[in-house]
């Protein structure tokens, strides 16, 4: 019972901090998922340090996730040039280089870990913010928060759809060599929650999409959503861990906390590129 508490008050203030920084402005976007990115990738770098896998510059591995999001939302935004967002391969180089003086063996384990962290967390991150850009019928880009702010609606439906049901109903496993909790029931009970969110954000803004991209929309983010959850269950059993950290009162760390949107967010912007 006190975990439960403990979960929906956290959840709660979770949800308040990334509602208030999309809507805000796009600035409030930027600095919290530039934090995200980061603490996302110093945590998973260090546990890659904590159980031996790899030495990795974290700060310097780090900077160059946080800078690969900020330069690409910079350049969706049209306030960069996108020869800025080529710099991060200097970063990648320095890594690249660096492991000539480590004289450490696993150095080419080290670089594959280094880059795999950047494409599993950082470009993700960077590619969801293409979504607060849409262009007008003038060719002008502004901010629109709608569906970003959507996006992750359908994240947190199908989260709770697919634990409600699954706690009350879940007896086929969805996956079980990976993650022995997760029902096809569950599975089903997000999807039909999601469905619904996106009926009702259809009513709430239809100049935005109409119902079957909105139905489409939510498909997509719950399916690949799924398959991201169950991905960074695939890398904490490869790590025998249980959670990724401990930063979010029962929730676990914030690569347990962000796992569906990891996946989902490349997905959804190709499905919103190459569908409209």
């Amino acid at each position: 019972m006190k975990n439960i508490v403990t979960r929906g008050i956290s959840g709660s203030i979770y949800v308040v901090i990334i509602a208030a920084a999309i809507l805000i402005s796009p600035y409030t976007y930027l600095l919290l998922f530039a934090a995200v990115t980061g603490a996302c990738l110093w945590e998973f770098y260090g546990l890659l340090e904590k159980k031996g896998e790899a030495v990795i510059d974290k700060p310097m591995a780090t900077f160059g996730g946080v800078y690969l999001f900020v330069s690409g939302f910079l350049w969706f935004s049209e306030d960069l040039p996108l020869k800025y967002i080529v710099l991060w391969f200097i970063i990648m180089l320095y890594l690249f280089i660096r492991e000539l003086y480590t004289k450490d063996e696993r150095a080419v384990r080290t670089i594959a870990y280094t880059f795999f962290a950047q494409i599993y967390i950082a470009l993700p991150f960077m590619f969801l913010s293409r979504l607060g850009f849409p262009r007008d019928t003038t060719g002008l880009v502004t901010y629109d928060p709608t569906l970003i702010m959507a996006f992750f609606f359908l994240i947190w439906a199908s989260d709770t759809g697919a634990y409600l049901v699954g706690s009350a109903f879940g007896k086929h496993r969805l996956f079980e060599r990976i993650s022995p909790k997760k029902s096809w029931e569950g599975f089903f009970g997000g999807l039909i929650m999601a469905m619904g969110f996106a009926i009702g954000i259809y009513y709430l803004f239809p100049s935005e999409l109409n119902l079957l991209q909105w139905i489409g929309f939510a498909l997509t983010t719950v399916i690949f959503g799924t398959f991201g959850d169950l991905v960074e269950s695939m890398i904490k059993r490869s790590l025998a861990i249980k959670d990724s950290g401990n930063i979010i009162p029962g929730h676990g760390g914030m690569l347990d906390r962000f796992d569906s949107s990891i996946l989902a967010a490349p997905a959804i912007v190709i499905y919103y590129l190459f569908m409209f």
